[in-house]
């Protein structure tokens, strides 16, 4: 019998192909990057003159182990023909979050020319009206720390990176930059031009004009769904490809990008595989968080309620799946694509979702539910109160991110957590009546049907 290879560790000696010089700066080094930008970045056509510079956010863990493997890692694609492995070689160079030095040297090089960053809503630190949260205290020591040292001083947020780099940058004299954020957040390219130009102004108001002549905010819309890494993900790779690789990151089949904007300083051909570049995101944005991230929550709020885990699990539950079809039917009537494309996408979204290779926990995606309800689901049943209706198709999405804070299904993660439970207390016509009140929504009709629908779920059960 012949013995088996000892398994091996990626390596570029080996592996794949020198790495590309830096051109792009990243925030936020998780999966979702490494199966969706970092990924595109890696296929495209001129992918040897754009390497990547890749910095994590709070834990220096992933840098640690991706600079063992060079940078490289194994996307494994699962879908309903098998998983299938690939190697991504993107990342030129990786970094814990917390190496300034060398974020400020990259940032002063002129021949960067791309900031990326993927790094959730919450960690761009926004106030209620959509600026910077200056009363946020890490927001605070930030600005202290770049008044006190603009080209050396310690910053721990994502806001603040983002200053520092170019306060660098523009020391330097090193030109024009392209910031490119990937979140799922509505004109994400003027959210986060607001939040670093809120916090250059606290620190130095002569930066803020610089930044209007020599850097580019784009607006995206992103969509692959890319859950948590496990252990039977590493298997899969190993058994296949003899690699032993901790970094594998799972993913679906389906990718799309949708970028509008200008990048003075040029870019990857990310459009030769795939991604559009467009006049106007905010169509494709809006059917994607409402009919993708909008089901997604129902599924997680409404779906654990009754007992599942993943994704694939709710799907697969009449009733779960009877919701799904409701809220898209609400969603859909408030989208201006063409009808054609958007049952297109709600028929994709039914097969992505009842994929069964992709382990989607639900847990992981109830998590920060204050920061995505207001844009996935406030706007939908505002849209509906505007034409006088309260429709439960729309408003069940509420009602269950309620019960969720009330304690059921999902466990609450939350950074406004201690705040929301408190908000939800009493009986469920006053926790809907303050969530109401918070959301900027009217009580009347819409209080009765939302406090009536968590009754319902408080008192349901799970499908046998």
């Amino acid at each position: 019998m012949t013995a088996q290879p000892a398994p091996r560790r990626l390596s570029r000696a080996t592996d794949g192909r020198p790495a590309a010089p830096v051109r792009i700066v990243h925030l936020g080094l998780g999966n979702f990057f490494r199966a969706h930008a970092a990924w595109y970045t890696d296929r495209a056509p001129d992918a040897d003159d754009w390497g990547i510079a890749a910095f994590t956010g709070r834990s220096p863990a992933t840098a640690v182990s991706l600079a063992a493997q060079d940078g490289l890692y194994t996307l494994l694609v699962r879908g309903p023909g098998g998983p299938l492995p690939e190697v991504v070689s993107s990342l030129s160079a990786v970094h814990p979050g917390d190496d300034l030095a060398a974020l400020r040297d990259y940032f002063a090089r002129p021949e960067v020319a791309v900031v990326t960053s993927t790094v959730t809503e919450a960690g761009y630190r926004r106030a209620a009206d959509g600026g910077l949260d200056l009363t946020d205290d890490a927001v605070r020591d930030d600005i202290a720390a770049l008044v006190a040292d603009p080209l050396g001083g310690r910053v721990t947020t994502t806001p603040g990176r983002l200053v520092a780099g170019l306060l660098a940058r523009r020391a330097a004299g090193a030109g024009a930059l392209t910031v490119v954020p990937n979140d799922n957040v509505p004109d994400n390219g003027a959210m986060v031009a607001r939040v670093v130009d809120d916090l250059a102004a606290a620190v130095d108001p002569t930066l803020c004009p610089w930044l209007e002549d020599h850097v580019s905010f784009v607006t995206t819309m992103v969509d692959r769904i890319t859950p948590r890494t496990t252990d039977d993900d590493r298997a899969e790779v190993l058994s296949r490809c003899r690699v032993d690789d901790p970094e594998t990151v799972p993913t679906e089949p389906f990718s799309e990008w949708v970028l509008s904007g200008h990048f003075p300083g040029g870019r990857p051909a990310w459009d030769a595989v795939g991604a559009r570049i467009v006049d106007d995101v905010e169509p494709f944005e809006k059917r994607k968080l409402w009919l993708l991230n909008g089901s997604h929550s129902l599924l997680a709020y409404a779906g654990s309620v009754r007992g599942h885990d993943t994704v694939a699990d709710a799907i697969s539950d009449p009733t779960a799946r009877a919701w799904v079809e409701q809220w898209w039917d609400a969603a859909s009537r408030h989208l201006t694509l063409p009808p054609t494309d958007v049952a297109a996408y709600r028929h994709a979204l039914l097969e992505r979702f009842s994929n069964p290779a992709i382990r989607h926990l639900l847990a992981q995606i109830a998590a920060d539910g204050s920061q995505k309800i207001p844009i996935r689901a406030v706007p939908v049943i505002a849209a509906d109160l505007e034409q006088g209706r309260v429709d439960p198709g729309a408003t069940r999405l509420l009602a269950a991110w309620v019960t969720h804070l009330r304690g059921h299904g999902a466990p609450v993660t939350d950074p406004r957590s201690l705040e929301l439970r408190d908000l939800v207390a009493g009986s469920p016509r006053e926790a809907v009546e303050r969530v109401l009140d918070r959301l900027g929504l009217p009580r009347g009709p819409l209080c009765d049907t939302v406090a009536g629908q968590v009754d319902e779920l408080e008192n349901s059960h799970a499908p046998a």
